[in-house]
């Protein structure tokens, strides 16, 4: 199938349908399509189609995640799920308490399975966000046991045939239901699925192949990455079974605050004071951004309050060319204290000034938002 069809399509349901409508459907649908009963060519692509959005619909989190963001919320592109590694007749097997008529608990036993993803956090500064780092991290994980190599036997020794599954690695028995005779397929207690049981095991790892060990890795942070990013290493998780594929690690990176900085989005805000003479008269100041200070032009009769946008200063956003912009919010600061002479040059002032007192028509929040756009 070559277009990825909408889960509640899938399934029948319309959005706003209940738990027990989707469990429903599911039943349904998959008695109909599960390979050992449905035996047209295309019954296994439409029962894996059928799991996996079950597998979705069927749990709460995942399918608000579904239902805010489509497929992005649930695919394996640093999201918390990934709809498109699971395992069909497993969840076949769970929901209905059985395995199929000889055909899946093969798959289930002896196919390669992606290893479990592995989740740490990093703290970056506002800088090394602004600009990106390289950051050194601390990872434990099962790895290749160095004294066995990962066969789980002692060197020198080997595995023989498990006796109670004959080599099969699971443990069958016949029930008879709705479907026809199924076969209730359950891992060999023995040998753990693997069909061979160590005859000695490795003393550094106790027959299990992998030991536990940390790891240190220098990771690359891409410059203007925001608080409560997830970052995705592939392949950097546990180790998979039957020859699978290690899983994922998450890196959930957290942003400290700065002194002065404040981020909104890929934009960058800044309180700069000035003076009433330079609000009254106008002025030339530096200004500060990440990248150093710059000349900015305060005209005169600026009010406390105005914003200034200066393009391309902001944050870079990840992967691309295109940046945020820097905005410099003016607050005119008048002093506390005053000298004899101030007084005497404020009080020539007043006499020249109309005295009467109006309300401001916006507020510093609404122009914030008009800046923003919204």
């Amino acid at each position: 199938m070559t277009d990825k069809r909408d889960y509640y399509e899938i399934l029948g349901v319309s959005k706003d349908a209940s738990a027990e409508d989707i469990k429903s459907a599911f039943r349904k649908l998959a008695r109909q399509y599960h390979p050992d009963v449905n035996h047209e060519p295309d019954a296994e692509e439409k029962f894996k189609e059928i799991n996996e959005a079950f597998a979705v619909l069927g749990d709460p989190d995942k399918r608000a995640a579904y239902d805010r963001y489509g497929f992005a919320g649930v695919s394996g592109n640093g999201s918390q799920w990934d709809a498109t590694n699971i395992d069909p007749f497993e969840i076949f097997e769970q929901f209905f308490g059985f395995g199929g008529m000889g055909g899946s608990s093969r798959r289930r036993n002896s196919s390669p399975r992606r290893g479990e993803d592995l989740v740490t956090s990093l703290t970056l500064t506002f800088e090394e966000a602004f600009f990106g780092a390289e950051k050194d991290i601390s990872i434990t994980r099962e790895e290749i046991c160095q004294v066995c190599k990962g066969t789980g036997s002692e060197p020198g020794t080997s595995t023989k045939t498990c006796a109670t599954c004959g080599g099969h690695g699971e443990v069958r028995q016949v029930r008879n239901t709705f479907l026809g005779s199924m076969v209730q397929v359950t891992t060999c207690p023995t040998c753990g699925g693997a069909g061979k049981v160590i005859e000695q095991p490795c003393h550094s790892c106790r027959g299990h192949g992998y030991e536990t060990r940390t790891i240190h890795k220098t990771v690359p942070i891409p410059a203007g990455v925001d608080d409560g990013t997830q970052i995705r290493l592939a392949g950097e998780g546990q180790p998979g079974n039957n020859g699978g594929p290690r899983g994922n690690l998450y890196i959930k990176v957290g942003v400290r605050p700065h002194q002065y900085f404040r981020r909104k989005e890929n934009d960058i805000l800044v309180d700069l004071n000035i003076n009433v003479s330079q609000a009254a008269l106008g002025a030339d100041i530096m200004a500060p951004t990440m990248q150093g200070e710059t000349k900015l032009s305060i005209p005169a009769g600026t009010q406390s309050g105005r914003i200034f946008r200066l393009h391309g200063k902001g944050f870079p956003y990840v992967h691309s060319s295109n940046t945020g912009d820097l905005l410099v919010v003016i607050n005119v600061e008048i002093p506390k204290r005053v000298s004899k002479e101030q007084r005497e040059l404020f009080e020539k002032l007043a006499e020249t000034l109309d005295s009467e007192v109006h309300p401001q028509e916006k507020s510093f929040m609404d122009k914030l938002k008009e800046v923003l756009g919204g």
